[in-house]
């Protein structure tokens, strides 16, 4: 259950989570920094050794490079966690781009654009793919990346130009008056769900088409939304008795529609940010333990929660939010980010979301102390 007096209070201050103090951003800039040495060390490389290409490997590399005769092209592949690590590289870039510090953001920018190249390279030299929710993840960084580039050199980044022109069109695409409208999961079109219109509604909401992110909004209120718990289910399947229900309730949804609703900015939105927030609190963290939010695990479900994270970043330094929803939101990642600390991590996903929340602690911390 949530600390209602102050929820930056830990309350269990003597559990080997909290043996540092959780609002500390030197120490979880230290980490950040730490986290991102290691993944790309352990997990990055050049795809098929192309020059300006740059690809995550699933799992960690062996100390020794694997002899080239030995190599797979087309080995096996994630495209969404690769989407999920060109973010985790361009969080890194606008953080050292808000420190002062250009060289660093500058070298993330060009990890960032090689990244790309590897991800167009390796899905076969185009962007779109089968599943619109990870055609949505990949647009969402492609749109990140040009704001950088913007920020950076005053242009727009060529590659991230085509992805968003190419995964954009997708998102229209992908839509139709079934079920009164949303954004279908893959191309098979039978199953619409909350996983691909939470991203593409943060996406139309950056790109300030508000209509069309309304109406995904809206849809997932009507559709997903569980007055019980106060947080969205996972989708509807369109069968042939009828429409079914998915129940299955996962972190990182919360996370985009978060990030949608506060994107979009209206008052009736950032009342419903202001209410998932605390029903994310209530359901989804572990303040029996004071280990922050739950983890789930294996696979794609050691990206969830980095990404619930990242969105209560946002969340946690939005000033039109209350500043007891902010301090739900800090304290939340920073405890979060205390349980994965001292981990080592084998595989991508795990390595990407265990920087991705770390990131996300050094912001809030580091901007609450700024404040203060």
């Amino acid at each position: 259950m949530s600390t209602a007096h102050d929820p930056m209070h830990d309350p269990h201050a003597d559990s080997p989570s909290a043996a540092h103090d959780i609002t500390d951003a030197e120490h979880w800039h230290r980490l950040a920094l730490s986290a991102e040495a290691d993944l790309h060390e352990r997990f990055g490389h050049r795809l098929m050794g192309i020059p300006g290409t740059w690809i995550g490997a699933l799992r960690a590399l062996p100390d020794q490079p694997l002899p080239k005769a030995g190599a797979r092209p087309w080995s096996e592949w994630h495209y969404w966690w690769q989407a999920h690590y060109l973010d985790a590289i361009i969080d890194a870039a606008f953080s050292a781009l808000q420190a002062g510090d250009r060289s660093k953001a500058r070298a993330n920018w060009k990890r960032a654009k090689q990244l790309l190249r590897g991800v167009l390279i390796r899905n076969f030299a185009c962007f779109p793919n089968y599943f619109y929710d990870d055609m949505a993840w990949l647009l969402l960084a492609a749109t990140r990346l040009n704001e950088l580039s913007l920020q950076l050199s005053a242009r727009p980044a060529l590659l991230s130009t085509l992805a968003m022109r190419a995964l954009g069109r997708q998102m229209v695409l992908g839509q139709d008056d079934k079920l009164g409208g949303g954004l279908y999961w893959s191309r098979k079109r039978d199953f619409k769900n909350t996983p691909s219109n939470g991203p593409a509604a943060l996406y139309f909401a950056r790109i300030n088409d508000v209509q069309s992110s309304k109406h995904l909004l809206d849809w997932m209120r009507h559709n997903l939304h569980d007055e019980r718990t106060g947080l969205y289910l996972d989708g509807i399947r369109l069968t042939a008795s009828g429409p079914q229900l998915e129940h299955a309730i996962y972190t990182y949804n919360q996370g985009t529609v978060l990030g949608a609703l506060l994107a979009s900015g209206s008052a009736e939105h950032l009342a419903q940010a202001r209410s998932l927030i605390e029903s994310i609190n209530v359901q989804l963290s572990n303040d029996d333990h004071g280990t922050g939010l739950r983890l789930d695990t294996g696979g794609d479900g050691d990206l969830f929660t980095g990404i619930l994270c990242r969105y209560l970043a946002l969340a946690a330094l939005d000033p039109r939010l209350p500043a007891a929803s902010q301090r739900t939101a800090a304290r939340l990642i920073c405890l979060t980010a205390a349980h994965l600390a001292d981990r080592t991590e084998t595989q991508l996903s795990a390595a990407i979301q265990r920087w991705t929340i770390l990131q996300a602690a050094q912001r809030v911390c580091r901007t609450g102390a700024q404040r203060d």
